[in-house]
């Protein structure tokens, strides 16, 4: 049983790339519970995947008329979770009014379709206010991941592990040290200072350059990376926002933003992260404990972590349970 996290219940998390979702039932995992989604005219609707009749998967069925029917007796469930028909009742008796199931609030925003099971603390999802108007975007995922949400993300705050584990893309095992930089809160948010990174081909396209990364963290599972190179006029952004299932299973989505390229395919750079996932899934799938460790002295430091050192902190000060330890 997944324990109940007093943060993450309350978040907006991402569950699939909206362009993905339609009148097909599809199933998801938030924090442990099954969730039917599925498109309708008034948008898209998140509910239990569960029929109160004999607790089969409403995920398992179809969509007719904007309703989701239970592929094992023909209920029928409308947006709001109510069930407005039993074929088996004879039309003179009442449906029973405890004939329904749990809705959850979804929104569709930034190109994906976000659930909240709790009561949320924004209106929005975490990624309000922080698009760039006119850069080029790509969804990519879902890349579902055998580890825990918070070793998923701060994975991707890790600057020295880009020389060793995606050498020859996001750097050079010869140029493998790291510029001291602090971390700050900038409206909530935790920011680092710049970080000097050499990369032979940083995105895909074959170009070495010295780049310059920023790290923002803005919720325990909702990250950004801010990407320029000296003298480049060229912006490059990259969202990762990871839905936590259970303590040791997510599912990670990206968003990328960028200011030029606009004739190469995305599908160039989507095969790129593609392989950059792989490779961080080979060593986040294997690492011990698979909770991340939240106790400082659990495990040693050195400053080039500061960023990991400044989330695990913030994840303990928030109370964040679910895939820590």
């Amino acid at each position: 049983m997944i324990r109940k996290d007093p943060v993450l219940e309350h978040e907006w998390h991402p569950v699939a790339i909206a362009a993905d979702v339609s009148d097909t039932p599809k199933q998801v995992i938030v924090l442990g519970e099954k969730v039917v989604i599925f498109r309708t005219k008034q948008g898209v609707k998140a509910m239990k995947d569960l029929c109160i009749h004999r607790g089969v998967p409403l995920s398992l069925g179809r969509v007719d008329n904007d309703e989701i029917v239970c592929a094992y007796h023909g209920w029928r469930y409308d947006g709001e979770g109510q069930c407005v028909c039993i074929p088996a009742l004879p039309k003179s008796q009442a449906i029973p009014l405890k004939a329904k199931t749990q809705t959850y609030l979804c929104q569709e925003r930034y190109g994906f379709v976000w659930v909240c099971l709790g009561e949320p603390r924004e209106d929005y999802p975490p990624l309000e206010g922080k698009i760039e108007e006119g850069l080029l975007p790509i969804w990519m995922g879902p890349y579902p991941v055998q580890a825990s949400a918070p070793r998923v993300i701060e994975n991707f705050l890790d600057v020295s592990h880009l020389m060793f584990v995606h050498e020859g893309l996001l750097g050079d095992s010869e140029f493998a040290e790291i510029n001291d930089y602090n971390v700050h809160q900038v409206d909530g948010a935790l920011v680092t200072d710049e970080i000097v990174v050499y990369q032979p081909d940083p995105d895909g396209r074959g170009i070495g350059v010295d780049n310059r990364y920023i790290y923002e963290i803005y919720t325990p599972c909702c990250v950004k990376l801010v990407k320029g190179s000296e003298g480049s006029d060229e912006i490059f952004h990259l969202f990762l926002i990871v839905l936590p299932e259970t303590e040791t299973t997510c599912t990670a989505f990206m968003l990328q933003l960028r200011n030029y390229a606009p004739d190469v395919p995305d599908q160039v750079f989507i095969d790129f992260q593609n392989t950059l996932l792989e490779q961080d899934k080979r060593i986040v799938e294997e690492q011990k404990p698979e909770l991340l460790p939240l106790d400082l002295q659990a495990e040693l430091h050195l400053k080039c972590d500061r960023v990991a050192i400044a989330y695990r902190r913030r994840l303990k000060e928030l109370g964040v349970t679910i895939g820590t330890e």
